[in-house]
């Protein structure tokens, strides 16, 4: 495996021989490219080998012939602190998504920690704590975007306010606290959002001691940036509630895959008849009593290709574009300026599909080849896939 050049730097590196590159971004699916340079973990150039300057590369990578793709983002997971959970007793959990093609998690509540405060200097702190801790340390190189705080009656937007300047830019999800919906949530959704603190809720029936059931009224009422896990986390709500929150709502539809699998399809087929595809997202809600699913998000992808009709290279924009634009985060789309991060994908050895796309149309997952967070690799082939036929190489650099 290759490692950073210095400080953590990848320098240049040129990723060759693409024979289908992802974008993650809906407007425009698949790339009309084969290669992509990078300089120091950032895009600078996609485009075709013969017409880009990839000279005096650090790192050469030949894609040969496989899919390359922005690295899939989790947007609804539980950290704790490091790479352990204690909702499961398992280390080595988020390194183990990286194996899945994840290279972003997305905190929706530190709320499995031991003991975990509920007074509100000590939800501060807890926040503050987990979002700087991550931020210093990425479990085999996955981003996460940690310190989400659970909402606590009692507070007061001088509360938002020192989050904020302290760095916290997320909610955990509303009503997993004290804190259960109606106009005191939406207060303090309102307080959060001034503040540039993005807030997810709970949608569905309960899911851990102290949390309720959250329904269609109290969701459209809260007006949260996310609905969280709208088919349920693990309990759906009626398939006409869910439908009438994608009609009424213009907020982000978060489906995951540790709920219901049907809601999970009408949920993604009600966006797709109202045109607003760009509104969903995906994530796994995990850690959770179902367990740790380091391949939740490419079994979304081939759930909903599979089975609700959706096209695969869109499926796999709303497990990446989708929620890095809802997310504010610097990867996720395939275009100069963004972030380095990448999954490498081919269809599984032995699949029915003809070619991955296809694979994923009849429910297969992919194979992961190899995966890079700002241009630099952090795994080769998964060790949790299913075997890709063909997995890129680390070339010869050129002079």
């Amino acid at each position: 495996m290759a490692e950073a050049a210095t400080a953590g730097k990848s320098g240049k590196v040129v990723i060759r021989n693409v024979g289908l590159l992802l974008s993650g971004d809906l407007a425009r699916p698949v790339l009309d490219a084969d290669t992509v340079v990078v300089e120091d973990g950032i895009i600078r150039a996609v485009g075709w080998e013969k017409d880009l300057d990839t000279g005096a590369a650090r790192l050469v990578v030949d894609a040969r012939g496989t899919c390359l793709a922005p690295g899939l983002i989790d947007s609804h997971a539980h950290p704790v602190f490091g790479d352990w959970t204690p909702r499961q007793s398992q280390l080595g959990w988020i390194d183990s998504t990286l194996h899945g093609g994840v290279t972003t998690l997305v905190s929706a509540g530190e709320v499995h920690l031991p003991g975990r405060p509920k007074d509100i200097v000590g939800l501060k702190a807890l926040a503050i704590t987990a979002q700087r801790a991550f931020q210093n340390f990425q479990p085999g190189g996955v981003k996460v975007m940690a310190g989400a705080p659970i909402i606590e009656q009692g507070m007061v937007e001088e509360d938002f306010a020192e989050l904020a300047r302290a760095g916290v830019r997320l909610l955990g999800e509303v009503g997993l606290g004290s804190v259960k919906g109606g106009l005191e949530a939406r207060q303090m959704v309102a307080w959060a959002r001034k503040h540039g603190i993005q807030s997810t809720i709970h949608t569905g029936g309960p899911s851990i001691p102290g949390s309720g059931l959250i329904g269609k009224d109290v969701v459209l009422e809260t007006d949260a940036d996310v609905i969280g896990h709208i088919n349920g986390g693990h309990t759906a709500l009626p398939e006409r509630h869910v439908r009438e929150l994608c009609e009424r709502s213009a907020r982000a539809i978060e489906i995951v895959h540790n709920g219901n699998e049907r809601v999970a399809l009408v949920a993604a087929r009600a966006a797709m008849e109202l045109r607003c595809a760009h509104r969903v997202v995906l994530g796994t809600d995990s850690p959770a009593g179902s367990g740790v699913q380091p391949l939740g998000i490419l079994r979304l992808v081939a759930l909903l290709s599979s089975l609700g009709d959706v096209p695969a290279e869109i499926a796999f924009c709303f497990a990446t574009g989708n929620t890095a634009r809802q997310r504010g985060l610097p990867g996720g789309i395939v275009e100069p300026g963004r972030s380095a991060d990448f999954v490498f994908m081919d269809r599984a050895q032995h699949t029915a599909g003809r070619d991955l796309l296809e694979s994923v149309r009849l429910g297969d997952i992919p194979g992961v080849g190899m995966v890079m967070t700002d241009g630099l690799i952090r795994c080769e082939r998964s060790r949790n896939t299913p075997p890709a036929t063909q997995v890129p190489v680390v070339a010869p650099a050129t002079h």
